[in-house]
């Protein structure tokens, strides 16, 4: 195994302890403690970041505001706003390796996953930078008597806080950063304790940028604490988060207390049908990559495998395959196809769902155990032999774990399919474009594929149904999201 050479950038950066960025400027947080930032790779310490205190939160939250109401940012001219959007782009794509290097230390992923991620952070700003001065109202036409001018305006709703996850750290706050910014909002970007290196490195490279002070605050911390901070604050006008369902609750509950307004984009058990006539030789390859890229790590992976009786057998045989040759290894070894899971919470969580599953009755066909001696990786691992009532097959585990079943027909597919509390996406497998646009059509998810299992493109709206979430994020859709309508009657 050959590890990549660390920039001297990345290294630099990874040697000092992360402080807040409030303000425009980077200060210590109010607590003593620091989080320790380990890489899941080999479990060692490679930083600290601080932990905020609710003193912290007040100050972010203050300091947007004043940033907001008095501030030269949403007063700027929307052209002068895309151009310091587009200058983060830049800024980003000057430091591409070194972003993906501090992504893969973080998070694991391979390198080559994390330029990706990096290079589609560049495209969130790059296409939201363009949006900034298409931001319009409408006229309208009354029914009042006498005669009236009547029109919308588009404003910023003010100050908002965004909460990230772990798994797409850098591409996540992209997704909301760049629409925020692009609506002349402030911000306080919470990124996920597990993973905020990127996060804070964008901070900087926003303030080199020229972003003005204020206009975005970077805390870091636990989420019970700092996040708890933030969703109960009466200082903030809108929350978008994106994680588990469970925390999208509690979320909501505390948005309900200020009628705080507020986008959820939260887990799924994405269902993935192969009919009988499926082409196998390409359905396999992507259900499997679809699983266990980013070590299964995706809100949107098809976790949930239901194959047509014919076919199960080599369904089942050629993931498990697919999982076997994948290169579990180091993400800064250029030749590795899977990283591991993100902390040891993470594996041993994910471990205990296996284990749940085979104690209900599900049978362990591939993978299912740790790989390695140290680090948190975890062989990509597919189950067959599963009920819908299982747990496994219920709750989102969030892992290199597939679930199998198989059905008979087409009604058996889609009653499956839909038997579950979540709704973010799934596909269909099958040349036959009328059976395929049927069941999209009768499976409840915000996202549905055909002959494929992921799709995503920032000008496509992304959300769930059920409890995959609330709200669109991406497109002029996500715009939307940080924008007020205000509309105005002139009696003429």
């Amino acid at each position: 195994m050959a590890l990549i050479t660390l920039a001297p950038e990345t290294k630099s950066f990874i040697a000092k302890e992360q402080k807040l960025l409030i303000g425009g400027q980077w200060k210590d947080a109010g607590s003593d403690a620091l989080i320790d930032v380990i890489n899941p790779a080999d479990g060692n310490r490679i930083s600290g970041i601080g932990d905020a205190t609710e003193a912290d939160i007040d100050q972010a939250v203050d300091t947007a505001r004043a940033a907001f109401e008095s501030g030269a940012w949403p007063e700027m001219k929307p052209g002068e706003r895309s151009r310091v959007i587009h200058k983060i782009a830049d800024l980003m794509e000057t430091h591409a390796e070194e972003l993906a290097q501090l992504e893969t230390l973080d998070n694991g992923k391979p390198i080559n996953f994390a330029r990706g991620d990096v290079f589609a952070s560049i495209g969130a700003f790059r296409y939201y930078a363009g949006w900034a001065d298409k931001i319009q109202g409408t006229t309208h036409t009354i029914n009042l008597p006498g005669d009236h001018h009547v029109y919308t305006l588009k404003e910023p709703v003010g100050v908002v806080a965004l909460i990230v996850p772990w798994n797409y750290p850098l591409v996540m706050a992209a997704m909301k950063l760049g629409p925020a910014l692009a609506a002349g909002c402030t911000a306080i970007l919470k990124p996920a304790e597990d993973t905020s290196l990127s996060a804070l490195r964008l901070g900087e490279l926003a303030l080199e940028a020229g972003l003005p002070e204020g206009v975005l605050n970077i805390v870091t911390g636990y989420g019970h604490t700092v996040g708890n901070a933030l969703i109960n604050h009466p200082g903030i006008d809108k929350i978008a988060f994106t994680g588990s369902t469970a925390t999208g609750k509690i979320i909501a509950h505390a948005a309900a207390e200020n009628l705080t307004k507020v986008t959820l984009e939260l887990g799924g058990k994405s269902p993935n049908i192969i009919m009988s006539d499926a082409d196998l030789e390409k359905a396999i390859p992507a259900s499997a990559m679809g699983i266990f890229f980013n070590s299964g790590q995706t809100c949107t992976a098809p976790s949930r495998i239901y194959v047509h009786e014919d076919i199960k057998d080599e369904v089942i045989a050629g993931i498990a395959a697919v999982g076997k040759s994948m290169n579990l290894a180091n993400g800064l070894d250029e030749e590795s196809t899977m990283g591991p899971l993100v902390s040891a919470k993470q594996f041993e969580r994910v471990s205990a769902y296996i284990a749940e599953g085979q104690k209900e009755g599900a049978n362990i066909a591939s993978g299912g155990v740790r790989h390695g001696e140290s680090g948190y990786f975890l062989e990509p691992t597919v189950i067959d032999q599963t009920r819908n009532d299982m747990t496994i097959v219920q709750e989102e585990i969030f892992g290199p774990v597939v679930v199998a079943q198989s059905f008979k027909t087409e009604e058996e597919a889609l009653a499956l399919a839909n038997d579950t509390q979540y709704g973010l996406a799934g596909a269909v497998w099958t040349p036959n474009i009328s059976t395929a646009h049927r069941m999209v059509g009768k499976i409840k998810a915000g996202i549905m594929c055909i002959n494929a299992v992921m799709g995503a493109d920032w000008d496509v709206p992304l959300g769930g149904y059920k409890q995959s979430g609330i709200g669109q994020e991406n497109g002029k859709d996500g715009l939307e999201n940080y924008l007020n309508t205000k509309t105005v009657f002139t009696a003429l």
